[in-house]
This record gives C-alpha cells, structure tokens and sequence, in this order.
C-alpha cells in the first residue's frame, strides 16, 4: 500500500513534501532516522519544501547526499496563486530556472549574488514579483530582497539565428518544466553564468549575469557547485534564488572536457575568438559544427586529419597563429624563485646571458650571485677581491660580483682566442747569453742566464727592478714565493735572495758539483745535482736538513709536495724518498735511458725520458699504471693537472693524455704544428700554449686539440730564433727568446691580454 510520499505524479519517486520519518528513512540511501526527522522538522518549519535543494538546510544532509538520491525523490508543488495564467515568451524566459552560486568567501567580504533583470524586445519590463525573478509563496506578501534593491536591469539578447555567438566551453540542460528549452553556460576563467531559453517562436533569449557576487544566504553546503565546475546538463536540483519559487532541472551528468575555447577565454585579452573580417559565416557553418559535435573522439580526430590534408600552407598558418599561442607558458616567472633558480642552473652561462633578456623578472633571476657563483666554480674562477662589494647596475637591479668575475674571465679568454695582439713589452738584458730558467708570480719576473745573474722585472712597467749578482757561474735552476727567490748554478751552490731589496739571505753550501734542478715548497727547497745526491734546506736559516744518496747518475729533474721527494736521474729510475729518515721507499724501474721530466700529484707520479716513453706510477705501490707510448724522442716538458697531462716532445709534436685511462686525448699537430723541438709548455683549463726551437709560441684549444693562433712569431726563426722558455698567468704571457748564433737579442717579451675594468 502506497503511503503519502508513493507513487503518484511523481513517477514512483518519492515525494519530499508528504513522506514520513520512516518512509524518508528506508527509501532513501544515506538518510537514518536522526536526518529523517531533520527532514520533516525542516518541513513543518518551512510550511513545506520549494525543491529538493530546501533539503540542504537539514543538518546532516549534504549535496553528496542529495546526488545520491535524486532519481528516488522529487519536491512536488502546489501552482502559486500569484502566477499569472498569461505569459509572453520572454516573461517565460524571466522566469526559466536560474543556477544559483553557493557560499564562498571572495577577498575576504561575503556579498549576495547580483541579480540583473531581463528586459525583451516589444515587452515591458515589470516591476513586480514576477519581473524581478523572485515567486512568493501563497499567504505571503511580496518582498523583495535587500541585494535587489540596489541593482539595475540588464536587457537580455535575442540570438535567434546567432547560436555560433554563444560562448565556448558551455554545456546546456534539459527541457524546462514550462516545456523550454534552457541551456546553461558557465564561464569558468570570469565566474559569470548566462543561460539561454528557447521560446515558443524558436528564437532564444540569453540571460546574462556577468561576475555576480557570491553569497550563500540560505546556508546551503559550499560543496553543491564548485566555482571550478560547469553547470551541465540536467541537474536535478531546484536552485532558490534569493528566495524565489523552486525550479528543478533534469539529472546531473558529467560535464564534458575542457575544450581549446576554455583555452582561450582563460587567457586575458583573448575571450572572444579571433574572426575572419568581410566574410560572411557560409549558410551551412552551424549544420556542420553540430554535426561535428556529435562524433566521438576518434571520429574528430580522423575528421581534423582529413580537413588538414585538404588545407592550403596558408591556412595551416593561420591555425598555427592560433594554436601556438595557448599553449606558451613562462614557467619560469610561475614557479618559487628557489625552484626557478634550480632551473636556471643547467643553463650554460651564454644562454643565461640570453635569459636575461627576456624580461625584467628573468633578469633578476639571471642575475643572482650564487648562480653565478656556482658557474665561476665550475670554471675554476676565483672572484677578484676589489669586486666584493656588489655595484647597482640600474634601479632595481645588483649587478652581481661573481657574474663580473665571469664575464671578465670570459673576455680575457676571447683576448687570448682572438683579440688583437697588441705590441709586447720588450725586457731587454743578459746581453747575448742563454736564459736558462724563467719565473713569473704576481706583477713580477725573474729571469736566470749563464751569465751568472738573475734580474728581476716588473710585469707592468717592463723595467728591471734588481739585478741579483753573487754567484760565479752559469745559473740553472730557480724557484720564486712572494718575495724570496732561490737559485742554483754551476758553481755547486744555492742561494736565497730578497727580490725587493736585491740582498742575498744565504749562501747553501753542500753539493760537489752543478745545481741542476730544485722545487720549493713552502720554507723548504730540495735540490738535484749532478752529483747524484739531494738535499733538503730550510731557507729561513739556510740549513740542510737532510740528504738523500742513491742515485748513481746525475739528477735531472725533482719533485717535492711536503712529505714526499720523488727525482729522476740519469741511471734511467725514478726514486720516491721520505726525507725525514732520509730514505728510499720505491725505486721506480723501467726506462731505458735517462729519465729528463717529472710530475707529481701526490698520488700518481709521470716520469718522461729520452727512451721516448712517458710512464705513469703509483706512489703508494711503486707499480707502473701505464706506458704512454706515442712520442719519437725525448719528453723535454711535462705539466699535470688533476688526471690530464701535456707532454712536449723533441720530435715537435704535444700530446694530451688522460692518465687514469692511459688514453691519449689529443694529439697537436697539423699544419700549424711546431717545426722544430718543443721546448715548454703550459695549459689551463682551455689553452694549451707550446714554445718551440722554431721561434714560435702557440696557442691551441685544450679540448679540442686545434690550432688556434701563433702568440709570438721571431722573425729570425728557423734560422736560429728561438723561444726557450715561457710562462703564463691568467692574463700576461712571458717569453725568454734569443739566439745561439747570433740573430736574435736575448730578451723578453711580455703579452698582456688583460681587459679594462669599467
């Protein structure tokens, strides 16, 4: 037996406005006794529910709950004696239901939807009840609400035959309960509703209600619909607004996807499409949109690659000037500046440089000290102290120390690849006599000869500063710190002098025959002779410390880090010392003629002879890595930086070896190689510059191995012009040239490729 709330009008839904507590109870799911009572309290106060949405004033009801339930319930109502019998089409439309915003807070102040009412062609627009939208309930008087009184009327448009004018991205519902049609658009990007009804003539009337406050004066659950959601087809619940009679829609479906007019009208300055002027919409635009429409998704795709295929270049054009835009984000200015700058940091420094043009946000990121900080690092730059103190680029910006150390290393680099040379300094001294060993630290030079002096220069004025007079023969070898130089010479001793003052600190005395080589570390030098001894001096007092015998042959060529000594000699070994107990811990075999240069690391020693091998040891063990074979004679220069060596050979070529792989990197040659023996060398991180018997100083890519440009050319080389030793600093090359017979004057050159500091 059917009760109060059974079948009936309904269609066997279950009728909110008759049910009992226990009907509400078993045939809705989700309702218990507690909320079906809630329900028909509810009831009794609001003298009867207007729709199903009246059911969200009930504690415990929830709009998850009322979707649950709509096919299984419905509000029946009895007919408002205030309705007029009569009605014009677009009062019909005034009246159409209306999607009502639920609560939610916008900057912070709670305000009432505004209202706009709907004005039509050949109707006036009415000032009662009726024309405002809002139904009063039987035994009531008219009351208008607060938030109407203050609004003005908005006419509504007829579109009759302009449906291609509607606004993309919208979805339409059902039948009205008049009959109708009513479809609903929600604008997602602007939060306006518009929604259009069909009249009895078949044109369509839109209402408008563009960015209407929000305010949920009924206390309905904020969830029922998301600012984020589209109103879509057939909802079932009746939406109350501002206190007007219930108007129900059809079931809620879900909405369909996002489509590229969302795109576009997301974007600002974009909301209306881009049209085509002077050409008429043909006749059958609309039929063919529709049909469109109605394919599914394969079938629009295989449709848009067939209308593609039949497009001309031009019109592919235009859908890209279209298309492209939507989808072009700067990602960078959306994210977290710490994300942003994590980003940026896989950027190589010229394509910051280019970010930073991009825009004023983007420069302020591309100009950030400890990106660039990270980039000097990576190539070993060290920031410059008088650059500490970061400068203001323009309003707004700090130009960034460690960006000013990089763009001017980064010049300096360009100076050494391809900038003009710009006339050496010339150093002119020791006559005609050999300039055997050469030093350069700092703003200073200091140049050893056979003719029993050293001098020292000034970088930056070429001027000779001291001439250092004391020993009574050839000088050899030296090494320079700072101010103290240190000499040795064929007179069989060493000498320790003040390069500001010109005074000779101490005399060493102790080996039997010529100072053949030396290396300083820290207050202590140990010294290789031809009479196969070493020895350790403390060059603050000028004692030997320590001698190291084992060597039957001269020794060429000495290493020293602090703890360990390593020397080779003449009897084809490499020797590793520890000069403290003064003994030999290894004694490196496998060369087969003198052993002439020595590198070492700390861990890995490389030792070059004139058996045309280079070999690569370990210290700890004593065993041989490997044997760099590729050279034709003798390895006259040797530099070692982490695992990359340079060797220069007397066979005119440089090679470029990994020594952990035993690999050989590079080879520099071609036909701008040397002519003649490679006489020095030294490389950094980009360059290698080689020095040759040929009178030429070149500079070549270190990664690459090519040939980049002659730094210096004698124009008496080849005929007796050579170059004999070089050294380099980051921005000075120096260069001891001269002649054995005659045709060039011993001197020094001096090539500064420094940049001005603006």
């Amino acid at each position: 037996m059917s009760g109060p709330g059974g079948p009936g009008p309904g269609g066997g839904k279950l009728d909110i406005n008759r049910a009992g507590v226990s009907e509400l109870e078993g045939a809705l799911s989700g309702i218990g006794r507690r909320r079906a009572r809630g329900i028909v309290r509810k009831r009794e106060e609001l003298k009867g529910f207007n729709s199903l949405d009246d059911l969200l004033h009930v504690k415990g009801i929830t709009t998850r709950i009322l979707e649950l339930n709509s096919q299984r319930m419905t509000c029946r109502r009895r007919p408002s004696s205030e309705e007029a019998p009569g009605r014009s089409p677009c009062q019909q439309g005034r009246d159409a239901p209306v999607p009502q915003m639920l609560a939610e807070e916008e900057n912070g102040v709670q305000a009432a939807w505004e209202s706009e009412e709907s004005d039509c062609s050949g109707v006036e627009g009415g000032s009662g009840p009726e024309s405002d939208g809002s139904r009063v309930r039987a035994g009531q008087e008219p009351e208008e609400p607060a938030s109407l009184a203050r609004l003005e009327p908005v006419s509504s448009r007829v579109c009759g035959a302009q449906e291609e004018e509607e606004e993309e991205g919208s979805c339409c519902s059902d039948e009205g309960e008049d009959g109708s049609d009513v479809y609903f658009y929600y604008t997602i990007g602007e939060r306006w509703i518009d929604y259009l009804e069909r009249t009895e003539e078949g044109s369509l009337i839109r209402h408008v209600r563009p960015k209407m406050k929000r305010k949920s004066e009924n206390g309905l659950d904020s969830r029922a619909l998301s600012p984020g959601k589209k109103l879509c087809k057939g909802s079932e619940y009746g939406r109350s607004i501002h206190g007007s009679g219930p108007r129900t829609l059809g079931p809620c479906i879900p909405s369909p996807t996002t489509t590229f007019g969302d795109l576009r009208n997301a974007k600002p300055g974009q909301g209306r499409r881009r049209r085509i002027p002077s050409v008429a919409p043909p006749p059958e635009l609309q039929d063919w949109l529709r049909t469109f429409q109605r394919w599914s998704g394969p079938e629009k795709l295989l449709a848009l690659d067939e209308l593609i295929d039949r497009c001309e270049p031009s019109q592919i054009k235009y859908m890209m000037q279209v298309i492209e835009p939507q989808f072009q984000r700067d990602f960078i200015s959306l994210l977290p500046k710490e994300l942003a700058l994590y980003v940026l940091s896989f950027l190589e420094p010229r394509d910051l440089l280019r970010a930073a043009q991009t825009c004023r946000y983007w420069r302020v990121l591309a100009e950030d000290n400890l990106l660039w900080r990270e980039k000097c690092r990576e190539e070993g730059i060290e920031e410059p102290l008088n650059l500490r103190k970061r400068r203001l680029l323009s309003p707004g910006f700090m130009y960034s120390p460690w960006k000013f150390a990089f763009m001017r290393q980064h010049k300096i680099d360009m100076n050494w690849r391809s900038g003009e040379l710009r006339a050496p300094k010339v150093l002119k001294g020791h006559d005609d006599h050999v300039i055997t060993c050469l030093q350069f630290c700092g703003n200073r030079i200091v140049s050893g000869s056979d003719d029993n002096t050293l001098k020292v220069w000034s970088a930056v004025t070429g001027e000779c500063v001291q001439t250092l007079v004391g020993h009574t023969g050839g000088v050899w070898s030296s090494q320079m710190r700072d101010n103290i130089v240190i000499s040795g010479s064929t007179d069989r001793t060493l000498k320790v002098w003040n390069a500001d003052t010109g005074e000779c600190v101490h005399t060493l005395y102790g080996h039997t025959s010529t100072v053949r080589c030396m290396h300083l570390h820290g207050t202590r030098v140990v010294s290789g002779s031809r009479d196969a001894t070493l020895r350790l001096w403390d060059i603050e007092t000028g004692q030997c410390l320590h001698v190291l015998m084992g060597h039957v042959a001269a020794v060429r060529c000495v290493q020293y880090d602090g703890h360990k000594v390593v020397s080779g000699a003449y009897d084809y070994t490499v020797k590793v010392w520890d000069p403290e107990s003064e003994s030999c811990i290894h004694t490196l075999q496998g060369h087969t003629n003198r052993v002439y240069s020595l590198q070492f690391d700390g861990t890995h020693i490389v030792s070059g002879s004139l058996d045309t091998s280079i070999r690569v040891w370990d210290m700890e063990s004593g065993n041989c890595l490997h044997t760099l074979m590729g050279h034709q004679s003798l390895t006259s220069g040797m530099e070692l930086r982490d695992n990359i060596l340079v060797s220069g050979n007397a066979d005119s070529t440089v090679k470029i070896w990994d020594i952990k792989t035993g690999q050989c990197l590079q080879t520099l040659q071609g036909p701008s190689k040397h002519q003649s023996a490679v006489t020095c060398l030294q490389f950094s991180s980009k360059f290698v510059v080689t020095s040759s018997d040929d009178g030429t100083v070149k500079l070549w890519d270190l990664k690459t191995g090519e040939f980049v440009r002659n730094l210096v050319a004698l124009e008496s080389g080849g005929s007796g012009g050579v170059v004999w030793r070089i050294r380099a600093s980051n921005t000075k090359l120096v260069c001891a040239v001269g002649s054995r017979n005659g045709t060039e004057e011993t001197k020094l050159l001096v090539l500064d490729f420094d940049v001005d500091l603006k």
